[in-house]
């Protein structure tokens, strides 16, 4: 027995162990919820990308098209066609986002320096200002969101929860 606790010693160490594995518990269902978050987030981003821009841009083209009219601009079908493709392959990465982790840092950094270059765009050029609330904040937004969730499925995974 423990002359200061009063209680043998093999109890204290079966307690002590006990506890760890309630905390290793935990840690394995926050690295699961994470790695769950970060699926749900691919998918959406990369839903959104597939379908939303393109509908945004019909749907309130003075903050996510900037050219207006009666046709779809060339410039807009390229950058449509390169973002739908991208929302593919996030969609692919929410399978497995550890095997993908390139992709997904490109796709924050890319959104990152995407709305930089419009948000400067839009404060330049005052006809375009719709552009600060609707995708400057949007691509902000997906990046803050992707990095996030990315760094915290990672560092689990790294330490070896």
């Amino acid at each position: 027995m423990s002359a200061i606790q009063g209680k043998p010693r093999g109890d204290v160490f079966t307690r002590e162990r006990q506890l760890d594995f309630a905390a290793v518990n935990d840690k394995h269902a926050l690295n699961a919820g994470s790695m769950k978050d970060l699926r749900i987030a691919l998918r959406f981003v990369g839903l959104t990308f597939i379908f939303g821009i393109f509908t945004f841009c019909f749907v309130w083209p003075s903050g996510w098209s900037w050219h207006t009219g009666s046709h779809v601009p060339h410039y807009l079908q390229m950058i449509l066609g390169v973002y739908a493709t991208l929302g593919v392959f996030l969609l692919i990465a929410s399978r497995n986002p550890l095997a993908h982790l390139s992709l997904i840092w490109f796709t924050v950094w890319s959104s990152v320096v995407h709305a930089g270059i419009m948000g400067a765009q839009a404060l330049a050029n005052p006809e375009h200002i719709a552009h600060l609330w609707g995708d400057v904040p949007a691509l902000l937004a997906i990046a803050g969101i992707l990095a996030l969730l990315t760094s915290r499925a990672k560092v689990q995974v790294d330490s070896g929860v």
